[in-house]
């Protein structure tokens, strides 16, 4: 009778997802009251798609009381020229929109980074000693 093998197994779905979401620097938000952003529905604005997938589910846990709102839009024929855009609603009352047309989603999450990060987003940039996303490997 053969032996049974040990297998051992590797790392699970929740603990993957968990590393993703707690990566250092944290996305740390706290002048930010609210996020809003404005997209195509489907075929277009992909910088704004990816980042909605990948970067947005990093903030969201880092900021639990930020109010997130995805507005996906059903672009019409009619309709071709509209840009995607990200407006940034801050506790005193601020408001910031930032133009996504072209940009990958590294490139939206570090500019969303620069202006509503704060200091411990900038102290965090200058101390890493990684690259801090996708975009910095270049």
């Amino acid at each position: 009778m053969p032996r049974k093998v040990k297998v051992i197994p590797g790392p699970s779905k929740l603990s993957q997802v968990l590393e993703v979401l707690n990566k250092v620097p944290r996305p740390a938000l706290a002048e930010l009251q609210a996020l809003r952003l404005k997209m195509a529905a489907r075929n277009d604005h992909f910088g704004a798609r990816h980042f909605v997938r990948d970067d947005l589910p990093r903030i969201r846990y880092a900021n639990p009381t930020l109010k997130i709102e995805v507005n996906k839009v059903k672009k019409l024929k009619e309709d071709k020229q509209w840009k995607p855009e990200i407006e940034l609603e801050f506790r005193d009352g601020r408001k910031e929109t930032m133009d996504l047309s072209n940009k990958l989603s590294s490139d939206i999450f570090n500019q969303l980074m620069a202006s509503a990060g704060g200091a411990t987003w900038n102290q965090s940039k200058l101390a890493a000693t990684v690259p801090l996303n996708r975009a910095d490997h270049r």
